[in-house]
């Protein structure tokens, strides 16, 4: 169990991915980031892992796929739900 994971559900995310990856690995160093990639046809899964998080990827479309999945699999003691953007 993850004290704290961090979720990013993702969709063409490629020109503020690895930032976003960069600024919670640095605010919140003790936390886990998930992101979480939904089809992209950009480099979102590429430049997220390069930054530091765990990809995954959800192969159903859309955002409520992607959720579901995101809590089916992390098990955290708190979650923070963020943007990719």
């Amino acid at each position: 169990m993850d004290k704290i994971a961090v979720l990013i559900p993702c969709y063409n995310e490629e020109a503020t991915i690895e930032k976003v990856v960069r600024d919670f690995r640095r605010t919140l160093p003790e936390a886990v980031i998930y992101v979480y990639n939904n089809n992209s046809t950009d480099r979102t899964e590429e430049l997220a892992g390069q930054a530091g998080a765990i990809v995954r990827n959800e192969y159903m479309q859309g955002k409520g796929n992607v959720i579901r999945r995101m809590f089916r699999e992390i098990d955290a003691e708190c979650y923070i739900m963020a943007d990719g953007e």
